[in-house]
């Protein structure tokens, strides 16, 4: 008999899984998303008056190391040729980052080899930090004061909304410092943009008879009952309602505006100092390269602190969001019959390669085993 699944959110995490359900002719899938388009928060669509690719949802540049992940998306869509960099505007001028040996040499005004600059670093930052416990000692203890303060303090303070000093030194781990002229903000083995969208590819990945597809219309949790699975991408404390308090998470404003020509020379620049409200602007025609276009469009990119009606981009994860964290995976381990899945529904900061990778994960981990016997997760919350 076919098994009934409902899927909570048509972004890349219930596509992907829906799809890898659909193939096996063993389930019906019904994907819902409360927004009027698929794809989540990765949607592109023309612009009708420039003619440009926008990415509604901000800049999203595929990248992964993972072949299977980029063979599986190489399936529903070409992929042009492109490579991410970042430029970033502090109080003495514009660098490259991640940051690079150029970035380092220009910012001291010295011509330092890789091994002199690795021992420059090494004495500019602050030694009697011997384990950093927060993203500001991180920073301290790896790249000084001067650094820190021009590149990252004002930017994350924006980015985050709170002191540097309350965030976990995860997170800097997470941006690296090179020590040659590298300029590429990532280094994984495959990049690149998709010619038609984002959009595009899930639409391709839906399209199949066992999947049926409502945007618009919201997947509650009193629904779960319709169905003999349900797969949840939604924020994990939505599904309870809010019974033990808001896990925080931080969104996103877009303020757009429109130019002739080429407004800033680059996709992405970054404003680190904190005197500025946005944190970057993104020019959204630099995106596809392989293209000409008269026009441009960009957008000024503000963080916030997300409220009840915000869309949630990105978990906070502050100790006291992870203690509550911990108590509503437990509220997930006693329910039945439900998966969370995505960034939302396991709170985690995922890049759309991870998030793809683990839904192709699971989508094996469900087949290999009795529906009733289903991970309650796609990854792990408190990675």
């Amino acid at each position: 008999m076919t098994k009934q699944i409902g899927i909570a959110g048509a972004g890349f995490a219930g596509a992907v899984l829906a799809r890898e359900l659909a193939i096996t002719g063993k389930y019906s899938i019904e994907v819902f998303d409360e927004r009027p388009h698929v794809a989540g928060n990765c949607h592109t669509s023309r612009d009708p008056s420039s003619g440009i690719m926008l990415h509604h949802y901000g800049p999203h540049i595929f990248n992964t190391s993972r072949q299977d992940v980029w063979e599986y998306v190489n399936q529903y869509a070409t992929f042009g040729a492109y490579t991410n960099r970042v430029k970033a505007i502090t109080a003495r001028g514009v660098f490259s980052m991640p940051m690079n040996l150029l970035t380092i040499n220009q910012f001291f005004g010295k011509v330092m080899n890789p091994a002199q600059a690795q021992e420059f670093l090494a004495k500019v930052g602050d030694s009697s930090i011997k384990e950093p416990h927060n993203f500001e000692e991180q920073a301290l203890r790896f790249l000084g004061r001067e650094l820190y303060e021009n590149f990252f303090y004002g930017y994350t303070k924006k980015q985050w909304g709170v002191e540097p000093r309350e965030l976990p030194a995860s997170i800097l781990q997470r941006l690296p410092v090179r020590f040659n002229y590298d300029d590429n903000y990532y280094q994984q083995r495959y990049q690149g943009i998709p010619i038609e969208g984002y959009t595009a590819i899930v639409e391709k990945i839906l399209d199949h008879p066992a999947i049926k597809v409502h945007v618009g219309q919201r997947l509650e949790a009193a629904d779960r009952s319709q169905f003999d699975h349900l797969f949840w991408s939604g924020p994990l404390d939505s599904y309870f309602e809010h019974e033990l308090g808001r896990l925080q998470y931080r969104s996103l404003v877009f303020e757009r505006f429109d130019a002739t020509g080429d407004y800033q020379g680059n996709a992405v620049i970054n404003y680190c100092q904190e005197s500025v409200p946005w944190t970057r602007i993104a020019e959204h025609k630099h995106f596809t390269p392989w293209e000409l276009h008269e026009k441009t469009v960009c957008y000024r990119e503000y963080s916030k602190l997300s409220e009840d009606k915000d869309i949630p981009y990105y978990p906070l994860r502050l100790e006291r969001d992870k203690s509550m964290l911990r108590e509503y995976m437990h509220f997930a381990e006693k329910t039945s019959h439900v998966t969370f899945i995505g960034r939302l529904g396991t709170y985690r900061y995922l890049d759309m390669h991870v998030v793809i990778g683990e839904s192709l994960d699971l989508a094996r981990s469900c087949l290999a085993a009795d529906i009733a016997d289903w991970p309650k997760f796609s990854g792990k919350p408190l990675n």
